[in-house]
């Protein structure tokens, strides 16, 4: 599990830098590199960190203490 973890923290923070360039500079990093907001591939995308981050949430509740 342990490589799961690192994927799903590396894909939570890559949706924490986009939200970031979204509040600071109103640029969507994502739907700029996949071809728009309802391209299908920014959606799979925004899946995929929406996924990772709720994953994220277990770190949380683990006895070993997480990644």
């Amino acid at each position: 599990m342990k490589i799961l973890d690192r994927i799903a923290l590396v894909l939570t923070i890559i949706g924490a830098l986009n939200w970031g360039s979204i509040g600071l500079f109103g640029f969507d990093c994502v739907a700029f590199l996949a071809g728009g907001q309802m391209a299908i591939i920014s959606r799979i995308i925004y899946s995929l960190v929406g996924i990772a981050g709720l994953w994220c949430i277990s770190l949380f509740f683990r006895e070993d203490g997480g990644v």
